[in-house]
């Protein structure tokens, strides 16, 4: 069986190493949603991940309700992530853009607006803002009207993350954001054709695949979702009935990957009693498949070892530790990361870990 550190193919993208960087959202863009300079820093010093998946970025004003975060819906964000993906593959990376819309998990404050969501529902608890936590508020459904605006800015997003150059793009549908409340039922209240059976609450995952695919390949669009367990709110009633046949369409389109974010019963962000569906959807997908979820080297490898998964994404360890494929190739301790500093916006706790060689110097 392979190790952690054999190379992959996924889809048209060739990774040295089966330890991809899994997205992380840190808060370190313009208010208006454009990447920075200490941003460049930041993925250079990562680089070394078998890939790196950006921290999830907004594909419309709409979409994107998380302060600082980066976006790519306008022609300056698209210019500004040059800089990134140039600085990454001088250093031998290669990255994709994780494409995000938040649906309800925003505030009217940031986003100018209503929130959108499948249903007219509302998150219990707060969401963060420019001016600190408010109450979240109720979402508007979606209107079938609107369907084909939405997928033109996941089109239009595409565009501009092929334009900055990066190797591929990720479609964030899970932790309970915008496509996550069309799967599951718990969010998912509709009477429509986006609504009710598995199938149509499906659709919309396939619709923006589909139109994701058909700008930069299926062999270069990946998709991340999260089956098992409440996400902030978010949950089904029967998640293997929704999840099985949409990995299968995912799998029918022929993506590049698909990540499983699972969390278990003892997960330090998130945790469920709900078993990862993880070893019932490799039956039904058949390309590379990739979890996501406190997992340690000797955990990865026991589940690559089983032919579950073909690669690990490992998300915290990669905040503190930059060169983390490095470390885990040597069994070298890990640096702790410090969450105070996750969403701070300056160079504290973002571009200052030490490498190995610099930590030991």
């Amino acid at each position: 069986m392979p190790s952690l550190f054999d190379p992959i193919d996924l889809g048209a993208i060739h990774a040295p190493n089966r330890i991809l960087m899994a997205p992380l959202t840190r808060g370190r863009a313009t208010k208006d949603a454009v990447p920075t300079d200490i941003m460049v820093d930041y993925y250079r010093q990562r680089s070394g991940a078998g890939l790196i998946i950006t921290e999830a970025t907004g594909i419309s004003r709409e979409g994107l309700g998380w302060p600082f975060a980066p976006g790519l819906w306008t022609d300056e964000q698209a210019a500004q992530w040059q800089p990134v993906t140039d600085a990454v593959h001088a250093a031998g990376g290669r990255i994709v853009a994780q494409l995000w819309h938040m649906g309800r998990q925003v505030h009217s404050s940031v986003i100018g607006g209503q929130p959108v969501s499948s249903s007219a529902t509302r998150t219990e608890g707060q969401a963060h803002t420019f001016e600190g936590k408010k109450d979240f508020e109720v979402a508007r459904p979606l209107t079938l009207e609107e369907m084909p605006r939405l997928l033109d800015d996941y089109e239009r997003a595409t565009k501009n993350a092929k334009a900055a150059g990066f190797d591929g793009v990720q479609i964030h549908a899970a932790n309970g954001y915008l496509i996550d409340q069309f799967l599951r039922d718990g969010a998912n209240h509709r009477d429509d054709n986006y609504g009710g059976s598995p199938e149509n609450r499906i659709r919309l995952l396939r619709e923006v695949t589909e139109r994701v695919a058909a700008v930069f390949g299926a062999d270069r669009t990946a998709v991340r979702l999260s089956p098992n367990g409440d996400s902030q709110g978010v949950n089904d009633s029967h998640p293997l009935d929704v999840f099985l046949p949409a990995a299968k369409a995912l799998s029918d389109i022929g993506i590049a990957f698909l990540e499983l974010r699972e969390p278990g019963p003892g997960g330090t962000f998130g945790r469920t009693d709900v078993p990862r569906l993880s070893p019932a959807i490799r039956q039904v997908f058949t390309g590379p498949l990739v979890v996501n979820s406190d997992y340690r080297k000797k955990d990865a490898q026991i589940v690559i070892d089983s032919g579950i998964a073909d690669a690990i994404a490992f998300g915290r360890p990669f905040i503190s530790n930059p060169d983390l494929v490095e470390r885990l190739r040597q069994d070298a301790p890990l640096a702790e990361d410090d969450m105070k500093t996750w969403y701070s916006q300056g160079p504290e706790g973002y571009i200052d870990y030490p490498a190995l060689e610099t930590a030991d110097a």
